[in-house]
């Protein structure tokens, strides 16, 4: 089993917030506290050491106590340039991701993730959970930005990045990625949900 001292986990800030007006989506309050404190304070637990990517409010960010690094790449890239910055300061074998804006992702994430890992031996480990559309069908959608990564792939997301590719599902389908769903009886059916706009973060609030 992988120990979890051999993971850094990182949080991922470094978006416009256009959806949300432009507001940067971390420091947005949810029960009191930014959102982006929420994800530190349940991934802390779950792995050895957390960095967070932020490309605004620096000084905001770095007041959580960890080291705060904005993208490599210019122009707000997306997540991937995330990826590209986290792996770039990852110290440990691995590297697990989790976005700013959805802050009751699930306590035993990163465990889950390094167990299929590690069964499957494979290169990386991607959530799945279900969502409902605007018809209320359910179904199970992989959740790109919480990935668990091998920390060697760096010399291949910066190949990727470099060449043009921003979307995550384009780069990790040219590694061996096992999907694994969280989808028991007993997983929070809000975990994966992500407050894009105000209306949804006020939404997950009150729920």
């Amino acid at each position: 089993m992988i120990d979890p001292q051999d993971i850094t986990g990182l949080i991922l800030a470094g978006g416009r917030g256009s959806r949300m007006g432009g507001a940067d989506k971390g420091l947005q309050n949810f029960n009191g506290l930014p959102m982006a404190l929420h994800t530190l304070m349940r991934l802390q637990m779950q792995v050895g050491q957390v960095i967070l990517n932020a490309n605004r409010n620096l000084s905001a960010y770095e007041s959580f106590g960890v080291p705060v690094w904005p993208d490599v790449l210019s122009d707000y890239a997306g997540p991937l340039a995330g990826f590209l910055t986290g792996l770039e300061r990852c110290e440990t074998p691995y590297l697990v991701t989790a976005p700013c804006d959805t802050p009751l992702f699930p306590l035993d994430l990163v465990s889950r993730l390094a167990q299929a890992l590690e069964n499957a031996q494979a290169d990386i480990a991607m959530a799945s959970a279900p969502e409902t559309d605007a018809q209320g069908k359910i179904s199970i959608r992989t959740q790109p930005v919480f990935c668990l990564l091998r920390a060697d792939l760096l010399e291949s997301l910066a190949a990727f990045t470099q060449s043009g590719g921003r979307k995550i599902d384009g780069w990790t389908a040219q590694h061996n990625t096992i999907i694994v769903p969280f989808n028991e009886a007993a997983d929070d059916a809000r975990a994966f949900f992500n407050a894009n706009t105000l209306e949804e973060l006020q939404q997950l609030e009150t729920r």
